[in-house]
């Protein structure tokens, strides 16, 4: 065990050395732990309590421990700062959900908003718990938060992930750093309607190919932006806030209607509410797919998905609420189902349903998954009504009564302290 009282100093210079063996961390790692008001003793603890995890060259396990409790303290982070919380955090249902449904096997991964490397970092899980090859997927990544970016370096350099992960101010509209970049996936969680992302200096840029993003909201631009860097063959699944489905405003339902029209749009699924850390805005999901007549068995030329799963997930606290690995499975599944990868696809009332260009097009090229999908069917009930009534009545009395049993044992036991109630 280490000293309680550790001295500072010792631990910006392991930073240091950590550096010099991992180039790839150069500049990264925080070295500010020998300042005045930093609690020692606490620090020293912490060491301590961090040292009991094995970190061995034979200790895989450790190594996903230490990557866990990464993410865990991420977590953490992420809900005590809020709103500020979801610049570097994807709750891990939501990461894990667009992987399953994109199974990045192999090839290019990009993220040009990569917050912590979350996407990173369950891209790498999938295939190794798929049979695949690490080596086969190439990663690619920008962060215009520097704080956040060093937390993406770290993230990833636990887990021994090799990536290409770039840092600017002025982030990827203005200073795309992959520029020639065409990926094969792409999986992102941008800023929720970004009114901040200094789009009049982009009026012309080579991305607006569906139309001009307006200055106010950056929901399109960054829809574009992901279009633009997708290979012939690529597949894109980002988060956005649900008003992206619908809006008017601004140019976005005209974007909308080009990108549809394109036949781009493969898949959406509307979201449940209390999902993320930072916001109260209900989200949704967008798939993109460069090429649907590359779908395995069937052609989906002109074909969208819709999925409704606004009535899952589990409450975590009063909150939080978290997807279970049976609901993803039953998304995942479906939509694989829809792309000829596996199963046989069937629309469920009040859940999924394939939509033709044609009838979105009715719609307003609104992509509301509640639009198409329908309501849930119900299991008819063939109790007879009065027999029914008679068995209801029967129960309410019963509650009565044993609400009125309640009520005098509450008398009774506040009357043995000395409070009487009329």
């Amino acid at each position: 065990m280490l000293n309680s009282r550790i001295s500072g100093k010792l631990i910006d210079d392991a930073m240091t050395e950590i550096e010099n063996i991992n180039p790839v961390l150069k500049g990264v790692l925080p070295k500010n732990y020998a300042r005045e008001g930093l609690d020692k003793q606490r620090l020293g603890e912490l060491i301590d309590l961090i040292g009991t995890i094995g970190l061995g060259e034979k200790d895989n396990i450790s190594k996903d421990i230490l990557g866990r409790v990464y993410e865990y303290f991420l977590g953490q982070f992420a809900d005590a700062e809020g709103k500020k919380g979801g610049q570097f955090y994807t709750p891990r249902c939501i990461v894990k959900l667009l992987t399953q449904m994109l199974e990045p096997y192999k090839g290019r991964v990009y993220d040009p908003c990569c917050g912590s490397g979350g996407m990173f970092v369950q891209s790498e899980k999938f295939v190794q718990e798929h049979g695949g090859r690490i080596g086969d997927i190439s990663i690619y990544g920008q962060e215009s938060n520097q704080t956040t970016w060093r937390l993406c370096k770290m993230n990833l350099a636990i887990r021994r992930i090799e990536a290409d992960i770039q840092w600017n101010n002025e982030g990827s509209f203005l200073n795309d750093a992959h520029k020639t970049l065409k990926a094969d996936f792409i999986l992102a969680n941008p800023p929720f309607n970004d009114s901040d992302w200094r789009g009049e200096l982009l009026k012309d840029d080579v991305r607006w190919k569906y139309g001009v993003p307006p200055v106010n909201n950056a929901n399109f631009a960054w829809i574009q932006h992901f279009i633009f860097h997708l290979s012939p063959t690529g597949i894109a699944g980002f988060v956005l806030s649900n008003g992206s489905m619908s809006s008017n405003t601004s140019n976005e339902g005209e974007i909308r209607k080009n990108i549809i029209e394109a036949d781009l749009v493969d898949c959406m699924v509307a979201l449940p509410s209390q999902l993320f850390y930072n916001t109260m805005i209900p989200a949704c999901l967008w798939f993109i797919a460069r090429d649907k007549k590359n779908h395995k068995f069937r052609d989906r030329r002109g074909e969208v998905l819709f999925i409704d799963a606004r009535e899952m997930g589990v409450m975590l606290d009063r909150r939080h609420r978290e997807l279970t690995d049976e609901e993803i499975n039953k998304i995942a599944d479906t939509y694989h189902a829809f792309r000829g990868e596996g199963g046989e696809y069937e629309d469920i009332a009040g859940f999924c349903k394939t939509a033709s260009i044609e009838e979105i097009k009715k719609q307003g090229y609104i992509l509301t998954p509640g639009r198409y999908v329908g309501t849930k069917e119900t299991e008819e009930d063939d109790e007879v009504f009065e027999e029914k009534i008679k068995r209801l009545t029967a129960e309410l009395s019963k509650q009565m009564q044993e609400e009125k049993r309640l009520d005098e044992e509450i008398k009774t036991q506040l009357a043995k302290i000395g409070l009487n109630l009329e």
